[in-house]
Parts: structure tokens; sequence; C-alpha cells
């Protein structure tokens, strides 16, 4: 998973859990997610630090969902992998005594606050489960539109 990817990620290998009975292994989500095992565990160590998914060890053993789809929001995850940056945009610095740029860099931090924050309201609005409701509503769409009689939706 890259870096600007991570939530998006992570939220797509929570997702898939979701659908699967019992534990899944980090070389089963590594592989679905085109990525490391080491990078999985990483990230999901952090999750179960923060009580979202629990492990078993051994033979059988893998990651689960600690706790209802419901009950977890995006902003959750989104501070569960460490709060990465939202925004590419960064400030110059190159000449910090620069009254222009002090000017500049003023207005972006203060526009990129107030971004981050409704970004952030937003993700606290929405839970895996709605996400989950999503993913079934499209799958069910594109199962109507691809059997027999049913019809593409334009």
């Amino acid at each position: 998973m890259s870096r600007g990817g991570a939530l998006s990620g992570i939220l797509h290998v929570l997702l898939h859990m979701a659908e699967r009975e019992g534990p899944v292994t980090s070389d089963t989500l590594a592989r679905i997610m085109q990525t490391n095992p080491v990078v999985i565990r990483r990230v999901m160590a952090g999750l179960r630090a923060q009580g979202y998914v629990r492990s078993e060890r051994g033979h059988g053993g893998g990651w689960t969902l600690a706790r209802d789809l419901a009950t977890i929001t995006l902003r959750d995850i989104y501070e569960g992998i460490g709060s990465p940056p939202l925004f590419a945009i960064g400030n110059r610095s190159e000449a910090p005594d620069c009254a222009v740029e002090q000017a500049v860099n003023a207005a972006l931090d203060s526009s990129r606050r107030e971004a981050e924050t409704l970004l952030l309201a937003s993700f606290g609005r929405i839970t895996l489960a709605d996400l989950s409701a999503d993913f079934h509503r499209r799958l069910a769409r594109r199962c109507a539109a691809s059997s027999p009689g049913g019809h593409h939706e334009r």
C-alpha cells in the first residue's frame, strides 16, 4: 500500500475481512492488496492496539474484526493508522524571513486546517457498515445487470 493510499487500502482490507468467515492471514490480505505481508502486519498491529482488529496465532489463525462495522468510523481508522497527511499541498520554506512567503504560508495553513476539519468531520460520520452496505448495493446491481434478463443501468 502506498503511503498516499494507506487509508483507502486499509479500508479495503477491513471490508474484505468483514466478508469472510473466520480469521484472514496477512498473506491472504497481502495478495488481495498486492503488497507485502509485512506491510499488512505493521498496519494491522496499529489497528489491533486501538481495538479495531484482533489476531490469532498458529494454524487457522489470522486477523479478525474486533468490533461491529457500525461502531467503526473512517476517522477511527484514519487515526488508527497514524493520521497520515490528508493533503499533499505544502508550504515553501526556502526564505522563512520573507514576508511574502509568510503571508502565502499563513493563508495555505489556514485553508488546509479548515479543509482538514471538514474532511475529518465527514470521516467521523461514515462507518464501515455504511461502506459495506454500499458495496453490497453495488454488487447486487452488478449481479442483476449480468444475469439473464438483467438490465444494464445507465
